[in-house]
């Protein structure tokens, strides 16, 4: 939690102006008790009609004092809360743009939306009510016992004497509540996992019939978080009532101790009545308090979560590494494990030269995928090492490194915008090089559209086919004129002639340029400097097409099924 107070620092003065508010509202009220137990007991058997209008007049004046600040320390208190939870979202989101994809694998993506959304919501909750509420119940509690004691210390004694249960109760309830929290976190975690698979592959799942299933699995998941939020509302729901059973009980003996001391002439009717006024105002802001735990319970459980995020160190930080290479791009003997149990990739040793093409194919599962990520460094090696124009890529910061690349993955994200910032993706390129990249990557259906560039994309690209949404990932990652072009198994939904004529679009156009292309279609990669092919995560060959022909018999057997092996480029 202190990493959360420490929002507050930038709106102190904010913070202070609502206490000093609050504080003088709640003194105002304070005050309407003990001129009304005046009143009845001094002003009426004295005073004038006029004296009695005007202490009249003083009380609804203090009423309207505590309205209005009560009403202006609130809408002071929403404007902090939404600044802090602001704040919050920002550092975090840009705390979770930093980690590396292994720490994203570890704490999992839907626990990372869960975060940032309801856990930042929580947290928004407690401190707009610890504005709200924070000052005015301790206040009302503190300063109504107080004035109790002014007007009969015997009465107060017997409503002091009930606090300690009081207390007693919103220990254990808190104690009990708090780790029930924790855990619902943790559910709403699996329930969001549920929920995203179930969005992101509704195509699969309506293709498939298989909607009663998904039904079913998500209301398991959902239940079970439902089951946790029930218990936890039962533990946290009991205290009000019984708060108020011992409270009330209090106000029981109160009165008749009072109405005894009122017949035995000790105090007078206006302090009793005076008394219970009090006692209502104490009532009511413990259960304040009560409100209180219930929403600081569950910011408590949310701040612990978001803590864990922005304590995670920098995973991938630029080092100094002995070591050097005279080739543009070279895997030494790298090996890798994800989870560290077996490797994914195991003594992958090649070499790239600048401008060169290297093409990489295998079957599923093979670790094509894996090679690029540590490239890229999203991952690092177990061992040995990778090097870019003789340098270990874990010498280079993290903005020199990604700017050497342009990358279109096969399932990768268009934003809902307009093609052109799809393509230009925030760079600040010149329309010339936006309009060359969509040119090259054989993106002309873009010119039929009838806001052609302009044109808005819906969420992932719906609005356009397979091939098309393909066509605009390669155009981004060309448009920057990258250094190193990595294209995994991004032309899967072109035709073969489409997919020829962007090949020939890319060589003619990026000589310079080191491409490294996945693909499953032996079309896409044959005329590569250098093909790489992968098994289980081994280099089983590495050659040009024709070699492999002849040294390969993985390679042979894709040639002749996809190309009947008489087809020549």
């Amino acid at each position: 939690m202190k990493r959360v107070f420490s929002y507050f620092r930038p709106n102190i003065f904010k913070v202070i102006l609502c206490l000093f508010i609050k504080i003088s509202g709640i003194v105002a009220e304070l005050f309407i008790p003990i001129l009304l137990s005046y009143i009845l007991d001094t002003v009426v058997d004295t005073g004038t009609i006029l004296e009695i209008a005007l202490y009249g007049l003083l009380m609804i004046g203090l009423s309207g004092l505590g309205f209005l600040g009560n009403c202006k320390a609130n809408q002071i208190a929403a404007g902090i809360a939404k600044s802090v939870s602001v704040n919050l979202r920002k550092d975090l989101f840009t705390k979770i743009m930093s980690l590396s994809q292994a720490q994203v694998d570890s704490v999992t993506m839907p626990s990372l939306i869960a975060r940032m959304s309801s856990d930042t919501y929580n947290i928004h909750q407690m401190c707009g009510m610890i504005l709200r509420l924070g000052v005015r119940a301790p206040m009302l509690l503190v300063g109504g016992t107080l004035c109790t004691l002014f007007l009969d210390p015997m009465l107060t004694l017997i409503m002091v004497l009930v606090l300690p249960l009081v207390v007693i109760v919103l220990y254990f309830t808190s104690k009990f509540g708090i780790p029930l929290y924790d855990t619902v976190q943790t559910k709403v975690d699996k329930m969001v996992l549920s929920l995203r698979e179930n969005m992101t592959g509704i195509r699969v799942i309506k293709a498939l019939s298989k909607e009663d299933y998904e039904k079913t699995r998500f209301n398991i998941v959902n239940k079970e978080l439902m089951d946790y939020e029930l218990k936890s509302s039962i533990v946290m729901s009991s205290l009000n009532p019984i708060i108020n059973l011992i409270l009330n009980f209090g106000l029981i003996l109160v009165l008749v101790v009072g109405a005894y001391r009122v017949n035995s002439d000790i105090i007078l009717p206006g302090k009793v009545l005076a008394f219970t006024t009090f006692f209502a105002m104490i009532l009511n802001a413990l259960i304040a308090l009560n409100r209180m735990i219930t929403v600081i319970s569950k910011a408590y459980a949310s701040s612990k979560r978001i803590d864990y995020i922005f304590d995670l160190g920098l995973d991938l930080i630029k080092e100094n590494y002995n070591g050097s290479s005279k080739h543009y791009i070279e895997f030494k003997d790298v090996s890798f494990s994800y989870l560290g149990k077996h490797n994914n990739l195991s003594n992958i040793s090649f070499k790239l030269e600048k401008g060169e093409t290297l093409g990489i194919i295998g079957p599923t599962g093979s670790g094509k995928s894996t090679l690029i990520n540590l490239l890229l460094r999203l991952y690092d090696v177990n061992n040995g090492a990778i090097y870019i124009n003789g340098k270990d890529i874990r010498s280079y910061s993290y903005r020199k490194l990604k700017s050497l690349f342009g990358v279109a993955f096969q399932n990768d994200t268009l934003l809902a915008d307009t093609i052109y910032n799809n393509v230009d993706f925030y760079r600040n390129l010149s329309k010339k090089d936006i309009n060359k990249a969509l040119k090259i990557s054989q993106s002309l259906f873009v010119e039929n559209l009838e806001q052609k560039e302009k044109t808005i994309l819906s969420a992932k690209g719906t609005n356009l086919s397979g091939g098309q949404r393909q066509r605009l990932l390669i155009a981004r990652a060309i448009a920057g004129t990258p250094k190193i072009l990595i294209l995994d198994d991004s032309s899967s939904a072109l035709d073969f002639k489409t997919d020829k004529a962007l090949r020939n679009a890319i060589n003619e156009n990026y000589l310079k340029t080191t491409k490294i292309i996945i693909a499953s279609r032996i079309s896409s990669i044959m005329n590569a400097d250098k093909i790489i092919v992968l098994e289980e995560g081994v280099i089983t060959g590495l050659g040009t097409h024709e070699e492999l022909l002849k040294s390969n018999q993985m390679y042979k057997d894709i040639y002749d099924i996809q190309l009947g092996g008489d087809l020549h480029e």
